[in-house]
Parts: structure tokens; sequence; C-alpha cells
């Protein structure tokens, strides 16, 4: 049966365009290598962020200050940030009442090369990533390498990658959402950043995540087209 839903979801996608959330592969060799939706790139002078309905990419607010994302940036399909993730961010960070940021897991690649434009899909190894807490939310980073990327493609670990584009990344991460000087009233914090074994952990616990909310949603959608499709013959029928 699953077989038959995967055959039939993939039909449906040469058809329609696919939701880059729901209707795209995470990839046949995850976590290892990723697929990876990109809605920002370095030369964006606004954040765009994936419409959760549509799949649309919409404007989720002008950059605030000069400082831009010095990677691509996006997300895994088929992840979502809830109690296993929060759970793991806890353990890690030895904070208490953090819950998941209910969000497909963030993810920024690393390449060499000038990217124009978001909207699109990239193989991404991950390499690490920076537990980021925003006001209570677990909302983990991950750094990858596009993959076959001249530069950064042969990277394992993100104690690989250059200290200044590590110090870079956290600066953008901690003041995107507003700069303030008092440390006290700082909403986002970055409790550490980790290497590939935890990378791998979070990605495969957003998979888990994922299943337990959105799992069931391919068999509910070939139920619902099964359910339309009767009524639509019966009615044939009668007529």
């Amino acid at each position: 049966m699953h077989k038959e839903l995967q055959d039939l979801w993939k039909k449906i996608g040469m058809r329609y365009k696919s939701h880059p959330w729901h209707g795209v592969s995470i990839g046949d060799n995850a976590p290892q290598i990723v697929t990876a939706f990109i809605e920002v790139v370095p030369s964006d002078t606004v954040k765009y962020e994936v419409d959760k309905e549509t799949g649309y990419l919409t404007i989720d607010r002008p950059q605030k200050f000069s400082n831009i994302m010095p990677a691509l940036y996006g997300f895994v399909p088929r992840t979502y940030c809830a109690d296993n993730i929060a759970q793991f961010c806890m353990s890690r960070s030895k904070k208490e009442g953090i819950v998941g940021d209910e969000d497909p897991l963030d993810i920024c690649v690393l390449t060499e090369k000038e990217v124009t434009h978001g909207d699109i899909l990239v193989e991404a190894i991950p390499i690490g990533g920076f537990r980021m807490i925003d006001k209570g939310e677990a909302d983990d980073k991950i750094l990858a390498v596009l993959k076959g990327d001249s530069v950064y493609g042969n990277m394992n670990d993100i104690s690989e990658v250059p200290q200044g584009v590590i110090d870079r990344l956290h600066h953008y991460f901690l003041t995107y959402k507003g700069i303030t000087e008092d440390e006290s009233k700082r909403k986002v914090e970055i409790t550490d950043i980790y290497g590939k074994e935890d990378a791998i952990e979070v990605i495969s616990r957003a998979r888990m995540d994922y299943q337990n909310s959105y799992g069931t949603i391919e068999k509910e959608m070939a139920i619902e087209a099964a359910n339309a499709f009767n009524k639509m013959r019966k009615k044939a029928e009668q007529e």
C-alpha cells in the first residue's frame, strides 16, 4: 500500500507543483545528504518564507539592518520541530521548559557560488548547527555544505569551516530579528555550536516529529480522492 501511495504522489507531482514542505522528498540518503528548499539567498533585501498553506514564497519582512544572510537559507522538507526536537534541545542545553517552534527544520547551505534567487531545491550535506532558542522555542539552524561545491563540498564537520564564516552566521542569527545592547532583553540565544553528529540527530528527530504530526497526510488525501471519485461515479451512473 505504501509503495502504491508513493507512486501515486509521484505521478501527481508530474502534473502539479509539489508543496515544498510536504510534497518534496527529503532524499533517499537522508540524513547524511538532504534536500533543502532555499527561501533566501545572500543578495535578498527581504526575508522570504514559504506560506505553509499554499507553498508559495511570501515576504516575511524586509531586512531591518545592513547585515545579510551569509549563506543559502531555507528548510528541510518533511521535517517538523516539536517534542523530539525540544527534548533534545533541553538535554543538550540543560535548560527547561523548551518547546518546538512548530516549523520545518531550518538549514543554512554554504557554497562558493553566487546563487541569485531562492525557490529552488539543492542537495546539502549536514556538517553541524547552531542550537538556537527563540523566546523559549527550539529553533535549530542546521549548517550544511552544497554537495559537489569546489570550496565547501569536501568539508565533513563544522570544525573545518573558517571561523570567520561561523562568526558571521552566529552574529546574523543573534541580530536579524532586532538589535539590543542589553543582553538581558535579547529574546534569541545560541547555547552552543555543534558538529555533524548532533546535526544528524536533530534531523532524525525532526523527521520523527513530522511523522508524528503529518505522517498520515498522503493516506488521508488518497482516501479523500477515492471518496470523491466514487461520488462522481455514482452520480454519473444515476444520470
